[in-house]
Parts: structure tokens; sequence; C-alpha cells
């Protein structure tokens, strides 16, 4: 119960990472806010997280629109309390390399990415300094580090929110917040298998991906939310600036010399 008497909130919970990120707060003690698109989808992560003995509520909402952002976060304080985590992990991935982005597929990836969580983070972090204490963990990707062919928009938000943490973990460090990043690999969630459904040949590029970590397979979701968790809890007090790669390996290969 390392969370317990905590209260976090979890962008993107609806599937995938954030699903498997907030039902490990829940587990863990946590008062969880489920926010995302897919109202259906967070009642049914509620109703899990519920039926395992957490706490947890549904926020559904657009990060990028403000007023929505308002009103998901006054509803968390309302039936829990201040806001002592936030994992800002929403995000979406559109395929293609720049010539291929849509400028609209562009301009959501931006909205999503990097504009819901500055708006997030700005709607959280008042409190936090009120509290004196809080953890914001950004949920980035080793595609801000490496050069990944095919995902040029989104490897372009992630990246940004590498150097966001850095900026923000030297803004609040002395009053009491921690911030963090984590950049995982390949993870087999839903966004991949929705990524290797639009590919010519997805049997062979998920083969590809498993070959590409060192480890010699993607990752798993509960592999990220197992260093979300020790980020979030007060195990990870003296933490701050850093960005976890959770990538079997991924980017230490990736700075190897080519033959």
């Amino acid at each position: 119960m390392r969370l317990k008497g905590k209260v976090a909130l979890v962008t993107g919970a609806a599937r995938g990472i954030g699903r498997g990120i907030a039902m490990r707060f829940a587990a863990e003690g946590a008062c969880v806010g489920i926010l995302d698109l897919d109202e259906t989808a967070c009642r049914m992560v509620v109703a899990a997280a519920r039926s395992n003995g957490g706490e947890a509520i549904v926020l559904p909402a657009d990060i990028s629109q403000p007023a929505q952002v308002n009103i998901a976060l006054a509803t968390l304080r309302e039936r829990f309390g201040a806001i002592d985590v936030l994992v800002n992990n929403a995000a979406v991935m559109p395929a293609g390399a720049i010539h291929e982005t849509s400028p609209d597929d562009f301009d959501r990836c931006l909205a999503v990415n990097l504009r819901g969580t500055f708006l997030v983070s700005r709607g959280v972090i008042p409190g936090m300094l009120a509290l004196g204490e809080g953890s914001i963990i950004h949920i980035a990707s080793v595609t801000g580090l490496l050069g990944l062919p095919g995902i040029a928009a989104y490897s372009m938000t992630k990246g940004a929110l590498i150097a966001l943490t850095r900026a923000m973990s030297t803004d609040y460090a002395a009053r009491g917040i921690r911030v963090n990043s984590i950049s995982p690999g390949t993870i087999d969630s839903p966004m991949l298998h929705d990524f290797l459904a639009a590919q010519s040949d997805p049997d062979s590029l998920r083969q590809e991906f498993d070959q590409m970590h060192p480890i010699g397979r993607v990752g798993t979701i509960a592999e990220v939310a197992n260093v979300c968790l020790f980020l979030a809890s007060d195990e990870a007090s003296f933490v701050t600036g850093a960005n976890y790669t959770v990538d079997g390996g991924l980017s230490v290969k990736g700075e190897q010399p080519q033959d």
C-alpha cells in the first residue's frame, strides 16, 4: 500500500499503459481519477479497480480543451481531495514521416501530447504547491531519444516531454514537487496493436520489434507501471528531473557504433 492516502490522476487511463498504471495505483491504496475521452472504457476501468478493493472515479475529458480539464480536476478534488500525483500519459501516435503526416494529424498530436500535458499540469500544480509536495510523471518514449522511422510527429512530442521534465523539475524542486519522466521502449499495448494493424506485414514487424530490444522482447504494461509506482511513491523522494528508460536496453543499443 505504497500510495495509501494519496490522490492520483492518470490521463489516457481507459486502456493500455494508462489503464495499467491506474490499476496499479488503486491496488497500492491511491484514490485514482480515470481521465480519458472514452467514458465507457473509463467506467470499465473504475469497475475493475473497485472490484479489487480500490477507489477510482470516472473523469471523461478531452485534455486539449481547458474547460473540460478544469471540470475533471474539480470533480476529482470534490470527490477525493487534493491531488498528490499526476501521470501525464494520454497520447496519440499518427504514423508517417513528415511528408506523409497531414496537418490535422500533426495538430492533434501536438494538442493531446503536449498541450494536454501543459493544461493538466498547469491545473494540478497550484494545489501541489499549497500542499508543499507532489509527484508529476510524464510518459515519454525512447522515440524522443532515438531516431526511429515512421512516427515523426509522435517522436517530436515525446522528446519535448523529456525536455519539459527537466525544465519543470528545476522550477518546482525547492517547492516540494518532483517531476520525472518514463521513456518506454516498445510495449505490448493497444497502441502497438493498432500501429501493427495498419502495416502491410504486422507479424514480421512484431518480430522485428522483439529482436530490436537487446533483452529479446518487447516490454509489458506492468513493467512500466512498476517504475511509475516507484516515482509516485515516497521511495523516490530524492528523485527529480530524471528520465527512466524502460526499454529492454534499446536506447543503449542505439548509442553503440554501427558496423
